[in-house]
């Protein structure tokens, strides 16, 4: 049976809770379907939204108005590690696979953006970094802001390790936004991207100034604007693309439909509609029940596109039939305001596949201080020293013979019962080598305290390359003489082709004119009959002697 469930964050208030087991609780786990039920819950934790960031294996919550992290391992339901920042922390998104590894991707109340290691951007909006969106393929980030600017990042380049080796003024950092969306007039609210992974990906920004806005943000286009009559506070796209949501202040639900408006084109990308602003009719628009109303702070839709999810800043969590177009039902009362709230993915597929890697814990990691030295000259080294990833196989790594590729080192240290042999001799020629450039003075890789050594050296790089040369020599021989054989095979068979071809016509001739003399007809002399070649055949006998037997049935 499918299983789908939602994790949700609060902030915290003075109100206690009902339940005495949820006191101090600011983390949920709900289940929606089949039965709607609270399954656990984690405490201290209080955030604002778009302050939570959620993976297969942990939870990261932004503390409100603190410059903390606090990470909870959603396997042993504690928290596991707090984080300290230079500065709050005001959004936070993860960056990669939900069941994989990721980064953690940071804004803060500076306007900068930091990724989990710690790589700092230098001032990139006038005010706060309060939402962030991660496109599917990991390549995208966009960030929004109160300044109304909306900023595209590219990802490989912020996590790159190696970086330029100069400055050239003329080109931009690799710590500066891609573009920027500067159409809204105030304060950017909320901000999503759509689940294509194709390059006509869309993102959705709403913003105070009443407006919702639909971008290219691969080029920067913007393709069309929305008109809503109130201010949106959150965003959630259709599971397929086709129509986004957005939560009002007054608690209702706007629904956007991309197909309202008949086209030939797909609405978002005809041009002829571009320059035209679009108001939602007032029927797309469905109230809470009055005596539950609250302002909206966040919206999700489900597996299959057909429940939507609302967390209220009276901390109820209300669902919302999309077919029907109408309030549901109150799923939860979680006493706070609902900030954040996270659909997860359906368990209860048949056959569905174990992740193998996991990740047990999460550490602060090192501030490499090469990533933000003024000697760029030092960024060009590649991966920086004491870098490393440790995970755990937590399922059973069966390759079968087929899968494995004999030429991959890894694949079969991978699947052999131990080490194998080439692999620890490689090992110990990789540590050989270390221990020579251990004495090696810095700057110079032949230097060392006894000069006998080079000459000794350089004598074994001589025999190598005679050896070398003499192989290639050798692997030069042996194209040749089959580029020759080739050729003369190809020569005997057009030869014989060229011979069985002129029988052929031969024989035809004398049956014909057989035929004739029985019938009583008188037969020409034709002095141009064809005669067999018999230097083709001297030639075909020559050439096929050493391969093959000539006969004359060829």
């Amino acid at each position: 049976m499918l299983t789908e469930s939602f994790i949700a964050s609060i902030l915290s208030s003075d109100k206690v809770s009902k339940n005495p087991v949820n006191k101090d609780a600011g983390i949920y786990f709900h289940e929606c379907q089949p039965l709607p039920s609270l399954k656990s819950s984690l405490k201290k934790s209080s955030t604002k939204p778009n302050c939570l960031a959620v993976n297969a294996s942990h939870i990261f919550a932004a503390q409100a108005d603190k410059a903390v992290v606090h990470v909870y391992n959603r396997d042993r339901g504690n928290q596991e590690a707090t984080i300290p920042f230079p500065e709050k922390i005001s959004s936070l998104a993860m960056v990669g696979r939900y069941d994989g590894a990721g980064i953690l991707a940071l804004g803060t109340e500076g306007g900068r953006l930091c990724t989990g290691r710690l790589v700092s951007t230098p001032q990139s909006h006038l005010q706060a970094t309060t939402c962030i969106a991660v496109d599917p393929t990991s390549n995208f980030l966009l960030t929004g802001s109160p300044d109304s600017n909306v900023h595209v990042w590219t990802i490989p380049t912020l996590l790159s390790f190696s970086q330029p080796s100069g400055h050239d003024p003329n080109q931009p950092s690799p710590y500066s936004p891609l573009r920027t969306l500067s159409n809204h007039r105030a304060a950017v609210s909320a901000l999503i991207t759509g689940h294509s992974g194709s390059s006509v990906n869309i993102a959705v920004s709403a913003s105070q100034d009443n407006t919702c806005l639909i971008w290219d943000y691969h080029t920067g286009t913007l393709l069309h604007t929305f008109l809503f009559p109130s201010t949106p506070l959150c965003l959630a796209l259709d599971p397929a693309d086709r129509a986004f949501y957005a939560g009002y202040e007054d608690g209702s639900i706007q629904l956007v439909d991309f197909y309202k408006r008949p086209s030939l084109l797909h609405p978002i990308y005809d041009p002829s509609l571009r320059t035209t602003p679009t108001q939602p009719p007032p029927t797309d628009r469905w109230p809470l029940p009055a005596e539950g109303t609250s302002a909206a702070l966040c919206v999700e839709t489900s597996y299959d596109g057909t429940t939507l999810i609302s967390g209220h800043e009276n901390g109820k969590v209300h669902t919302w039939d999309i077919a029907k177009g109408r309030y549901s039902t109150q799923l939860a009362d979680l006493t706070s305001s609902i900030t954040n709230l996270h659909m997860l993915p359906p368990t209860g597929f048949p056959n569905q596949p174990k992740p193998a890697l996991k990740v047990h814990n999460v550490i602060k990691p090192r501030y490499e201080s090469a990533l933000n030295s003024s000697n760029t000259a030092s960024l060009s080294s590649g991966i920086p020293e004491n870098y490393s990833f440790s995970a755990q196989f937590v399922s059973s790594i069966t390759l079968s013979s087929s899968k494995v590729d004999p030429m991959l080192s890894f694949d079969q240290a991978l699947t052999h019962s131990f080490f194998p042999r080439d692999l620890i001799d490689e090992g110990l020629r990789e540590l050989a080598s270390y221990s020579f450039a251990a004495k090696s003075c810095p700057g110079s890789s032949l230097t060392t305290d006894d000069p006998g050594t080079h000459d000794a050296e350089i004598a074994t790089l001589k025999k190598e390359l005679a050896r070398a040369k003499e192989a290639q020599e050798d692997y030069s021989h042996r194209m040749g003489a089959m580029r020759d054989e080739l050729i003369r095979r190809d020569d005997v068979d057009r030869r014989k082709r060229r011979l069985k071809r002129l029988r052929r016509m031969k024989m035809e001739k004398l049956d014909t004119e057989r035929r004739k003399r029985e019938m009583g007809e008188v037969v020409e002399k034709d002095d141009r009959v064809m005669e067999v070649d018999e230097e083709d055949v001297e030639g075909i006998k020559e050439l096929s002697s050493s391969t093959e037997e000539f006969t004359d049935s060829d």
